[in-house]
């Protein structure tokens, strides 16, 4: 019987492996491949020349490891977890403010409203000068921010340097839970339209907006809405969820997820009540939505339920989950692909399948492939990111103003400018005068704002040519004289851009007075793709038409 019963067990192996071959023969592999990785691993630790840190060699061959997968699927060490959890939370402790680098400065960029840097004083364009006794210079902003990152309710010391202040000034500060709202702005553009900036899909992302809807509706009689999600990376796929609910019936299919194994298969539906079906909605993106955001504006697209109006989306269309590791760490994996309610996925680029090079292609335009939208049947694409239905292109900043920003001279006149002004107007009706302006200009004097054009660039790479082909001496004279104008004509770009400069120098200036919200408030003054979200919201025609794939522009 001993026999038998060996016989029939070792046939039920037989079979199972040549049912699942493939699952034990990858099993093989890793196996194999773990093992050859580990005692690598032991010999360069113990036999290369130089000493090395066992601990980051082992993350710099894991991150290279994953980077030949896709930009999204990363190892998180327990050192970095706090940070991590910022990104689904957008809870820290700490003192509640950005910084930046100038030269060997770090810098107060902007303290937040209500959390610690903001109450003890702190002020755009402080210079910090030690933290906790340390000294800064040569310091990182994140080596600094590390610094002023720590368990709520513990104390850090700041020496600080104060722009027209004699002396430094010692700052005692008690971190506190800082929690970034993911609505840093709600508010209404005229007296029927509203409108909601949503610049992140944490944990409260949801009730954030549904709170903004709910408040411009009864408060302001809000007749219509924009929901700008430009800029937004995405975040939880829940949230997406539950916002796309506020606007769509219970029920609603918003977001089906695919993977490579059953378990990420799923159908999410939305669970609530809604907010209000019936309220016109046009969504703004721009290159730099993705995920979630491209998630919401995809399915109300797809839904016929919102007008997008904007640019291009970013084009992710894939799903990261977390799995528990070792010794607290993590990995951020990505398990599926998701489609919206049209049956698309929007993923631009195929990691699947790199070229020789090792670099993901774009999805081809031949393989871009049309699907209808639900009710009205409009066609739309999958592939490359959401395309709007309306575009507005982002207005490309000039070389002038580049370098103004880059370079911090807009900042600093900024503070500057608010050391010799106690208050400045409301943020939605400051501007600058023609002579305030003409001071910024004369503040940039002694200043160095030196940069190439791209006309200056093309006539470097021809002159190059010229003279290699031998054939520049012939035209020596006309180079020299069109570069000295070129040269002339760029020295009057502080005018020539001045309405370009001087909207982003206000918008600066406001924000030392009004913080975030005012900066977003006061930027919405000049924003083309509102102005045109407004245009489209007053007109109940247009509205509809472009729903309804009717509309056509004249």
């Amino acid at each position: 019987m001993k026999k038998i019963k060996i016989a029939i067990i070792a046939g039920a192996v037989a079979i199972s492996g040549f049912v699942s071959f493939g699952f034990v023969d990858n099993y093989f592999e890793l196996s194999k491949n773990l093992d050859i990785f580990a005692t690598l691993y032991k010999e360069v630790n113990t036999y290369y020349v130089d000493e090395t840190k066992p601990g980051e060699l082992m993350k710099t061959g894991i991150d290279a490891m994953l980077k030949s997968l896709d930009p999204y699927t990363n190892f998180i060490p327990e050192s970095q977890i706090e940070d991590f959890k910022f990104m689904t939370t957008g809870q820290y402790g700490g003192i509640g403010a950005l910084i930046h680098k100038d030269g060997d400065h770090v810098v107060i960029s902007e303290p937040y409203e209500g959390f610690p840097a903001y109450n003890a004083d702190l002020k755009a364009g402080d210079i910090l000068i030690e933290v906790d006794g340390k000294k800064v210079s040569g310091k990182s902003t994140s080596e600094i921010s590390e610094a002023l990152k720590g368990q709520p309710n513990t104390v850090v010391k700041l020496l600080i340097e104060r722009p027209g202040t004699k002396g430094n000034l010692n700052i005692d500060l008690t971190r506190k839970e800082i929690k970034i709202d993911d609505v840093p702005y709600a508010g209404m553009l005229n007296e029927k339209v509203g409108y909601i900036r949503l610049t992140s899909f944490t944990q409260t992302a949801s009730k954030q907006v549904i709170d903004a809807l709910n408040k411009l509706k009864k408060e302001h009689n809000a007749q219509s809405i924009v929901f700008d999600l430009r800029g937004n990376g995405g975040g939880l796929l829940n949230e997406s969820i539950n916002i796309v609910n506020a606007f769509v019936p219970k029920g609603t299919m918003v977001v089906q997820t695919k993977g490579k194994i059953s378990e990420w298969d799923a159908t999410y539906r939305t669970l609530n009540a809604p907010v209000d079906t019936e309220i016109p909605v046009v969504v703004l993106v721009d290159d730099h939505s993705a995920s979630a955001s491209e998630i919401v504006s995809g399915s109300l697209q797809d839904l016929d339920r919102a007008v997008i109006v904007g640019d291009r989306t970013f084009g992710k269309g894939l799903v990261q989950q977390t799995r528990r590791l070792s010794y607290n760490a993590q990995l951020k994996v990505t398990v599926a692909k998701y489609y919206i309610p049209s049956g698309r996925c929007i993923q631009k680029i195929d990691y699947a399948h790199r070229d020789k090079d090792g670099d993901a292609p774009i999805v081809a335009d031949s393989l871009i492939v049309p699907y209808k939208t639900l009710v009205n049947k409009r066609t739309v694409y999958d592939g490359k990111g959401i395309n709007p239905d309306i575009k507005v292109e982002e207005r490309d900043a000039s070389n002038i103003t580049a370098v103004l920003v880059t370079k911090y001279h807009i900042f600093d006149y900024a503070t500057q400018y608010r050391l010799n002004h106690e208050s400045i107007a409301p943020a939605s009706e400051f501007h600058l005068t023609d002579k305030e302006y003409d001071d910024f200009i004369a503040y940039l004097s002694d200043k160095n704002i030196t940069y190439e054009t791209e006309t200056e660039k093309q006539l470097k790479k021809l002159k190059e040519v010229a003279t290699k082909e031998k054939y520049f001496q012939l035209a020596d004279e006309e180079y020299k004289s069109l570069e000295d104008k070129l040269v002339l004509d760029k020295s009057g770009d502080l005018m020539k851009f001045k309405d370009e400069i001087k909207e982003i120098l206000e918008n600066e200036i406001i924000s030392r007075y009004y913080f975030q919200k005012g900066r977003i408030q006061a930027s919405l003054n000049n924003d083309p793709t509102v102005s045109k979200a407004i245009e489209i919201l007053g007109n109940k025609e247009i509205y509809t038409g472009i729903l309804k794939g009717t509309y056509t522009k004249n």
